[in-house]
């Protein structure tokens, strides 16, 4: 049996692996509990990671706002 890497089992979540490797992960998957629980746990990842929300601290808006208010007052 083939070890697979977890970048192997990203791929395959992401479905970029060959035909050959995504079948070859599968056929490993029904016989290898240890790389199922491998796939659990980068498939929880993957979901934790799609709702996380990111935006700038606001310090940092700020900063942006007062850098753009001062140099637009300079110009003109």
């Amino acid at each position: 049996m083939t070890n697979f890497t977890p970048e192997d089992l990203l791929l395959y979540l992401y479905k970029e692996t060959s035909l050959e490797q995504t079948a070859q992960i599968e056929q490993a998957l029904v016989k290898d509990w240890t790389l199922r629980e491998k796939l659990a746990v980068l498939q929880n990842s993957m979901q934790r990671l799609d709702k996380l929300a990111q935006a700038p601290r606001t310090e940092v808006v700020l900063d942006v706002l007062n850098y753009a208010r001062e140099n637009s007052a300079e110009q003109v």
